[in-house]
């Protein structure tokens, strides 16, 4: 099982990024690393509303000049890597 999952998601306002993570213990730390990548505006760590997933989540809010596909791959890259080191 991966240790996370991200998901675009469409609201009234905009986009988002949702990044769910098994281990929500790492939400805060992760919070604070992703703020760094080119193209994140905000990051807020917010309860969980639907079904079927875990308490919280990381959502991350773009840069109106970056494409969402664009920073989700760069989210999803950063997250293989980070995971990576934690396994080995």
């Amino acid at each position: 099982m991966l240790p996370f999952r991200t998901e675009i998601r469409n609201s009234p306002i905009e986009q988002t990024l949702k990044v769910y993570l098994i281990d929500i213990s790492l939400d805060e730390e992760l919070k604070n690393l992703l703020k760094n990548i080119n193209g994140v505006r905000l990051i807020e760590v917010q309860e969980s509303i639907s079904r079927n997933r875990v308490e919280k989540n990381i959502t991350i809010f773009r840069e109106e000049d970056i494409s969402m596909n664009v920073l989700k791959e760069q989210v999803d890259s950063y997250l293989e890597k980070y995971f990576e080191k934690v396994d080995i």
